[in-house]
């Protein structure tokens, strides 16, 4: 029909396709990144170890505090990343677990993720101790299951004073309580390599929720 565009030959690169297949630097900087990605988790782990050191959770009962898990893979979403999970207990419905997780083209997030068995003590807690937790960047993520990563409307709720009624009536009804601080990569602390404070931080802002 005239006015109408011809689809696409999907044999036929655009000029910006053809441009990105020509450039031979972009993996060897790739392969440089997430070396740099991993050497950070590798540090944090050891940070996030000392935090803990010590410290009483209100863990499952099958908790084993050594567990841990570095991950690599290329598409969340389509996109490459890399995340450490320490501490780490998934078995059944339980889930008790705080992820640090490098997301290629969109944020750092740093997750305490929390399901099954505890899960009324949690909400209590971050309810009741909720003058530790407000105002300080942190989040309670949206989706309706605790895999999603995205950020913002519909997805975040940032925890400030003046969202503390609309927190409580939301975790009524969830199933699950994910809390996340998102550092997007034009943050100073990830050009200057401070993001290992920064999730060192968030552990410690959230252990509140998981403590006696």
């Amino acid at each position: 029909m005239e006015g109408e565009r011809a689809p696409l030959d999907p044999m036929i690169f655009t000029t910006e396709e053809l441009s990105l297949i020509a450039d031979a630097k972009f993996f060897c900087a790739k392969a440089r990144i997430m070396k740099k990605v991993r050497a950070t988790l590798d540090v944090l782990y050891a940070e996030l170890k000392n935090e803990l050191h010590g410290v009483e959770l209100l863990a499952p009962r099958s908790f084993n505090p050594k567990a841990h898990q570095f991950v690599k893979g290329e598409h969340l979403e389509e996109f490459p990343y890399q995340y450490l999970d320490y501490f780490k207990h998934f078995e059944g419905d339980n889930k008790f677990t705080f992820r640090s997780l490098f997301w290629w083209g969109h944020h750092y997030a740093f997750a305490l993720i929390l399901e099954g068995e505890g899960l009324s003590q949690y909400k209590k807690n971050l309810v009741n101790r909720y003058d530790k937790l407000a105002d300080k960047g942190l989040s309670l993520c949206l989706g309706g299951n605790p895999w999603e990563w995205k950020r913002g409307e519909g997805y975040t709720m940032e925890l400030t004073w003046e969202r503390k009624v609309d927190l409580v009536a939301l975790l009524s009804n969830r199933s699950f309580l994910k809390l996340a601080r998102f550092v997007t990569y034009d943050d100073p602390a990830v050009a200057v390599g401070k993001i290992v404070d920064v999730g060192r931080a968030t552990l410690q802002d959230l252990v509140p929720v998981i403590t006696p």
